[in-house]
């Protein structure tokens, strides 16, 4: 009878290793699909406009500079030159205001969506050019030319052509971004200034911003302020710099950001629309509320629990009630159990992931308890397995919609599970239910075969 025993303990550790191959291919699937998702935003990015990452405006001063130079002559005495060299200065603003409003716009190809964002931005600030450039008396600067330039990481998101006010004249940008930094960008030239005096610049211009999923912005002034304002109810703020202020509700967000020069490096700033591990910018991400594709995947890496758990389930109903379950049955329910995930990304591709999550949820219990009542011949034992599967699945989308509770869930969950296993079979006599001869050994092989 011991052997009938482990015999029938391993075919049940077999069977839940053969489901880890449905469970295997469902969560490939998910991940494909997952893929497609991605894909799409991509491609609708490509055919509107990417993620937006802004830098400024900031004035590029370009000069000419009278310098001596000196060259070693033939017979080995140096000689001294005049050359004249042309060089830029990128002066950051001493105050810039940034104001804006955002409308999100989802777009769908297929089952697939993805989200744009349409800006409407008010930006203002202040530039000034000290004396002599705050180069030093000892400079020669004989002419200097002033630009307003505006970066913007994907100029196809520019929608107007903005007029744009400095020191009371209307002005226009072109495109380029005068050597200020790497990425694409809006350039205005505003004539020349008088290097021994300097000059100061009051700039205001409307932007009209499409972008997609992101917007990033670097704080480029001495002081930044940065207001922001949507009807989009799930944002998420990230980046260097987190809002001072920010309010998040149903009806959409606003939120307000204050950097100091003291708190950002103007040379990182310069450089946010390169590839940094930690851009110099404050940043907002109108995301989708829940990624169904994410979501379905972290669920079916419980999936191997669920079976466990049931499999465990079946084996004491077999010792304590004497009701032998063949492993067909086994491998049935187990095989509903990977099912539901399947019809989870399914259902949540049309509906909601919480509807689409109870109506799997609910389908499986009912094809599970229905089945077993019959198989067990009692309909009470059927009510009790679909009452612990749902108690499972219960447990599982709290998991998912806690993320930062899952182990201490999913820790619950297993110590409640081994609990309460060993509670039901604490008076169980594995030997005797093993048996070694006679009436017990008939008695064992009554209760597995």
């Amino acid at each position: 009878m011991q052997r009938r025993l482990f015999l029938k303990v391993a075919a049940i550790g077999l069977l839940s290793m053969l489901l880890l191959i449905p469970l295997w291919m469902i969560e490939a699937q998910i991940a494909a699909r997952g893929a497609r998702q991605a894909d799409v935003v991509r491609d609708i990015a490509e055919s509107a406009a990417a993620e937006q990452t802004l830098i400024g405006p900031v004035l590029v001063v370009r000069y000419r500079e009278r310098v001596k130079v000196r060259d070693k002559e033939v017979s080995g005495r140096e000689a001294e030159r005049h050359e004249v060299l042309t060089r830029s200065l990128v002066l950051p603003p001493q105050v810039l205001g940034i104001d804006g409003d955002a409308r999100v716009e989802t777009r769908s190809r297929g089952l697939y969506r993805a989200s744009l964002y349409h800006l409407a931005l008010d930006l203002r600030g202040r530039v000034s050019v000290p004396a002599r450039l705050g180069l030093g008396d000892e400079r020669e600067i004989l002419s200097a030319q002033a630009i307003l330039v505006l970066g913007v990481s994907d100029l196809r998101g520019v929608a107007n052509d903005p007029e744009v006010t400095v020191n009371g004249r209307s002005l226009r940008f072109t495109t380029g971004n005068a050597g200020a930094f790497a990425g694409p960008g809006l350039q205005l030239a505003l004539g020349d200034i008088d290097p021994a005096g300097g000059a100061a610049f009051e700039f205001a211009l409307p932007l009209s911003l499409t972008g997609s999923a992101r917007l990033a912005i670097a704080p480029v002034g001495e002081s930044t302020t940065v207001a922001l304002r949507s009807a989009w109810p799930h944002p998420s703020f990230q980046g260097r710099f987190l809002p001072v202020e920010r309010k998040v509700g149903a009806d959409g967000f606003e939120a307000r950001w204050q950097v100091s020069h003291l708190a950002r490096d103007f040379g990182r700033a310069l450089a946010a629309s390169d590839a940094q591990p930690r851009p110099e910018t404050l940043a907002v991400s109108f995301i989708e509320p829940v990624n169904v594709y994410l979501q379905a995947e972290r669920a079916v890496k419980y999936g191997v629990l669920f079976v466990v758990l049931t499999f465990a389930a079946f084996f004491i109903v077999e010792v304590l009630r004497r009701r032998p379950i063949h492993p067909l049955q086994y491998l049935l329910v187990g095989l509903a159990l990977a099912v539901f995930f399947l019809l989870l990304v399914a259902l949540s591709e049309h509906l909601s992931f919480a509807l689409a999550y109870a109506i799997s949820a609910t389908a499986c219990v009912l094809l599970i308890g229905g089945y077993l009542a019959a198989a067990l011949g009692a309909r009470r034992h059927g009510l009790a397995f679909g009452a612990g599967l749902a108690v499972l699945y219960g447990v599982l989308y709290g998991v998912l919609l806690s993320e930062d509770n899952a182990l201490l869930m999913g820790s619950l969950l297993l110590f409640g599970a081994l609990g309460v296993t060993m509670l039901t079979t604490r008076r169980i006599d594995w030997y005797r239910l093993g048996g070694t001869g006679g009436e017990d050994a008939d008695e064992g092989y009554e209760v597995m075969r």
